[in-house]
């Protein structure tokens, strides 16, 4: 049930066999139908999840429209983070695309095995950092790339994607309506 998780949690660090056994009961398996949300804005987030099969999108409405700024697949976390630290109301919506089947630990669990596992902070901090390190990624994007670049980031990030996420949603992350879109796809393609 949980191998892929703890195949990605030992590349950050070793595991005992304790430690395993510890995250795999921390864990409980959850289901996302295509268009279900595993965050509302407006609502706390109360879990982190890690996506076993599907793909999400984390959006919010700027100027009453949908901006999609990230997309999430197999084999990584999903969770509005300052939202499930603070216990704060999030911004952000994070949606299935696709049906997906997650593993979910909600905050107190997690913060046990912070608390009870040698590894459970280093390993917190090898994730934290992981985050930021996209969410900076993110934000210089959208202040320091035109549509053009923010288009070839999706493709450098994303390419294997691109059959999965429809035109409309990557047109979102790009900045752009889906006929700009076209136009730019067709510009860089000379």
């Amino acid at each position: 049930m949980t191998s892929e998780l703890l195949s990605l949690l030992n590349q950050f660090v070793c595991l005992s066999s304790e430690e395993e056994k510890i995250i795999t009961s921390s864990f409980k398996s959850i289901t996302l139908a295509k268009g279900d949300f595993f965050l509302k804005e407006g609502a706390i987030c109360k879990y982190v999840g890690f996506i076993k099969r599907g793909l999400v999108r984390y959006f919010v409405f700027k100027n009453e429209e949908e901006s999609t700024f990230e997309f999430t697949k197999e084999g990584e976390f999903i969770s509005d983070y300052t939202s499930f630290n603070r216990q704060v109301v999030s911004v952000q919506n994070i949606e299935a695309i696709e049906d997906c089947e997650l593993l979910v630990i909600d905050r107190e669990k997690l913060h046990y095995i912070f608390e009870n596992t040698a590894s459970g902070n280093l390993l917190a901090r090898q994730i934290i950092e992981h985050r930021f390190d996209i969410m900076v990624n993110q934000l210089l994007a959208v202040y320091m790339q035109n549509s053009e670049q923010r288009y070839q980031k999706f493709m450098n990030e994303y390419g294997d994607l691109t059959q999965r996420i429809p035109q409309y949603l990557i047109a979102s992350f790009v900045g752009v309506q889906p006929p700009s879109l076209s136009r730019i796809r067709k510009r860089l393609m000379k």
